[in-house]
């Protein structure tokens, strides 16, 4: 059975995403003192002494004011009044009664929905006089509470839960996390809402529509994936407001959650600076990468090979990732994205056992001997993987430095040609071999403690 949902409805800058965060326990939304910050809405799962539910952040109601997207953000939150069990409005004790306020409890009492009145922003008990004008709203169940400093945030809870029924919770397997990352304007959240067929986020023309991150569960064949909506990611010097710092900063710990990113690109813009510094990102957090050419419907006289062919020529780092040509907008090969997704995690958590990766290395050093470097030659004793998620090998040689660079590239050819890994960064670590050197502790390890490491074909090279 579904958990029961609140949601928090009010109009701009009453300190909604703050009381999200706080019964949520995390700073999912951004707050900030600017109004129209939050414009989509937010979802965090929450728990009451043992009851579990739902929250829901939205943002501020005023069609009438000058905030960017306030038919849209109105829109979201009539969206989220419609799914939840119980509405909280949220008012600022420090503004007082305003009309907005007035209209938006005659909006939500219309509902039909159980609506407790969280009177925000009274942080000293001896405050609490000033909840008295909010009882014109005609609202029963009223608290003075603080976002900022917890206090009857419980109590607010329990109002607002009492009216509906306790389920039991079922749990729910997250499945594979996927973060849709890109520059902005490429169209990820029109993906979103593409792959739940429904407004589920802001989607414009104008850049940086998207500040939050967002997640969202999509169900294919029986199996359910978790997708992350994403800001875009802008260069340093165009992030003018405190937010777009915010955003990037949500983006950057959304790639931290995901198993698998999909890097959107704009088809008719082409790969840019800004994409190859975004891919550098995703594989030095050793995730999964997915291309996808987004907007391909609105691309005239150019054959997808041929665009394909340039990916390759203008970032070679990223050949070993699927490319998927399509429009999010229509759908066009959406689906596809499914099975890409499932190999690369399944690529991930990989492993090869010891022995094969002897006979590869054996068979790769007889095909094409190492160069001499200073009269000597690399020596390899034998090959490991250490861990998966991305898969680590470790190469025990007699001395590091004894590796050249296009030796180097030669092997992780060779390895790719053989084992593939679609879309999966490598990551190689060489260990050298002690020198004989006479020691009082005869007890000690064959190889060295410190770790060269490398990565196959580094991304920052082509930057």
């Amino acid at each position: 059975m579904k958990k029961t949902k609140i949601a928090l409805i009010g109009r701009p800058n009453v300190g909604k995403s703050a009381l999200f965060n706080r019964i949520a326990r995390k700073r999912i939304s951004i707050v900030d003192e600017m109004e129209g910050v939050t414009r989509d809405r937010l979802y965090a799962d929450a728990e009451l002494f043992g009851r579990s539910f739902e929250i829901i952040d939205t943002g501020g109601i005023d069609e009438k004011s000058g905030i960017p997207f306030a038919e849209e953000v109105k829109r979201q939150a009539e969206i989220a009044v419609e799914e939840a069990d119980s509405l909280i409005m949220v008012v600022d004790a420090r503004v007082g009664l305003t009309t907005l306020d007035e209209n938006v409890a005659q909006f939500l009492l219309r509902s039909g929905k159980p609506v407790a009145l969280a009177v925000n922003k009274v942080d000293n008990k001896c405050d609490e006089s000033v909840t008295s004008p909010f009882y014109a709203l005609g609202i029963e169940a009223l608290l003075p509470v603080s976002a900022l400093h917890g206090s009857n945030v419980a109590e607010l809870l329990e109002l607002a839960l009492a009216p509906c029924p306790e389920v039991e919770d079922e749990e729910q397997s997250e499945g594979i996390k996927v973060a849709i990352i890109g520059r902005t304007n490429v169209g990820k959240s029109t993906m979103i809402n593409t792959l739940l067929s429904e407004e589920r986020c802001v989607v414009s023309p104008i850049a940086g529509t998207t500040r939050d991150t967002i997640d969202v569960t999509v169900t294919y064949e029986g199996e359910s994936f978790s997708f992350i909506d994403t800001a875009g990611i802008r260069r340093k010097k165009s992030e003018h407001e405190v937010v777009d710092k915010f955003a990037a900063i949500r983006t950057q710990r959304a790639v931290d959650r995901a198993d698998v990113c999909i890097l959107m690109i704009d088809s008719e813009q082409g790969l840019t600076t800004q994409e190859k510094r975004i891919a550098r990102m995703i594989e030095k957090k050793g995730k999964g990468c997915l291309i996808f050419c987004n907007k391909w419907d609105l691309v005239k006289g150019f054959r997808m090979e041929h665009c394909k062919k340039s990916l390759e020529i203008e970032a070679s780092f990223l050949n070993y990732c699927p490319t998927l040509f399509g429009s999010a907008l229509t759908g066009r090969k959406l689906v596809e994205i499914f099975p890409h997704i499932k190999e690369i995690y399944s690529h991930l958590q990989r492993r090869i056992s010891t022995g094969q990766l002897n006979k590869f290395i054996e068979q790769a050093m007889q095909r094409v001997h190492p160069p001499m470097i200073k009269g000597k030659r690399l020596r390899v004793y034998y090959m490991a993987q250490v861990d998966s998620g991305p898969p680590r090998f470790v190469f025990f040689v007699n001395n590091p430095k004894f590796l050249a660079d296009s030796y180097k590239k030669y092997l992780m050819n060779q390895f790719r040609n053989t084992y593939k890994f679609p879309g999966v960064p490598l990551v190689f670590y060489l260990k050298g071999k002690k020198r004989q050197v006479k020691r009082e502790t005869p007890q000690e390890p064959d190889f060295l403690d410190e770790e060269l490491l490398f990565v196959e074909e580094s991304v920052g090279s082509h930057l």
